[in-house]
């Protein structure tokens, strides 16, 4: 790649890294629903009118109730738990966890996709991330049961992730991308309108979260959305796929540079072993990626190239 490639597939990794940053910010006056909310309605203003100029809308009739979960599994769901959850945990950690989202698409993939079921290196990856996930669990959250419950809902987000990942590759593989995450966000935004009023905040929120809001709908989706297709067709998929590794390393230093959180021994170590087993389980390497996929909305796990079809950024 060239130094501009470079240049922007390392300016779109900060801006995904700081998605966790900017939600512990967020939900210290909104709650996580509304902020879950917020940001995802400010996605669809951005996305609806970059797609429908595109003429990506179109979508088949008979997807409706797949859409609907997949702005379940891989949007409202996923926001709202990580949400709750950095209500008890570091942002840094946060997006360290969400870095399996990965392993967990290959461990459905066993029994969901026989073509990529993990052998070999592959299957060594999901054991080495399961265990980078134990030692965070483990040794970082291990003295508290609000903080073991909050890293089991990021895992969960996780799953999600990886679930609308097979959703995509199933039912959406024909739908434009850009069209598909358009409409993800919209199905999102409409299932979490009922919680998202019923959490309207007593008092008007301080400018800090909701500065925050603002710049996970329009920095973290409308401007990392552009650089993420203008890579894609630039470099191709496999290249661009780069920034979710790095992606969970800047989020563990603007939590330490701007929120004061330590970086601990464990989340170091969690770290490696969990982006390390996520490459080996991924296939390894920049020729060889699973096509089960992950995250509509979320930079921060792994992804592959039909994944682009469910890639909506966090």
């Amino acid at each position: 790649m060239d130094r501009r490639s470079w240049t922007l597939l390392l300016v779109l990794a900060a801006i995904w890294g700081a998605s966790y940053l900017l939600i512990k910010i967020a939900v210290r006056d909104l709650s996580p629903v509304m902020v879950a909310w917020a940001r995802i309605a400010l996605a669809a203003g951005i996305l609806v009118p970059l797609a429908a100029r595109q003429g990506a809308l179109r979508v088949p009739r008979a997807s409706v109730w797949w859409l609907a979960l997949l702005g379940i599994s891989q949007v409202a769901g996923p926001f709202v738990l990580i949400g709750a959850a950095e209500e008890e945990i570091s942002s840094g950690l946060a997006g360290t966890l969400v870095a399996s989202a990965p392993l967990f698409t290959a461990l459905l993939a066993i029994r969901f996709d026989a073509g990529e079921r993990s052998t070999g290196l592959r299957l060594g990856g999901i054991v080495l991330g399961l265990a980078g996930v134990a030692v965070l669990l483990g040794v970082d959250l291990g003295g508290s049961g609000r903080e073991l419950i909050a890293g089991l809902a990021v895992l969960l987000a996780g799953l999600g992730y990886a679930i609308g990942g097979f959703i995509a590759k199933r039912h959406f593989a024909s739908v434009a991308p850009l069209g598909l995450a358009a409409w993800v966000v919209v199905a999102g935004a409409i299932l979490l309108l009922p919680a998202a009023i019923a959490t309207v905040p007593s008092e008007a929120p301080s400018l800090g979260p909701v500065a925050s809001v603002v710049a996970l709908g329009v920095v973290g989706t409308g401007i990392a959305f552009a650089i993420f297709y203008e890579l894609i067709g630039t470099v191709g998929p496999a290249r661009t796929f780069i920034v979710t590794y790095l992606a969970p390393g800047f989020a563990v230093v603007y939590g330490a540079a701007f929120l004061d959180e330590r970086i601990t021994a464990a989340i170091l170590a969690g770290l490696a072993l969990i982006l390390a087993g996520s490459w080996l389980a991924a296939g390894g390497g920049l020729g060889r990626r699973s096509r089960a996929g992950p995250p509509v909305a979320a930079p921060e796990p792994p992804v592959t190239p039909e994944r682009v079809a469910a890639q909506l950024p966090d």
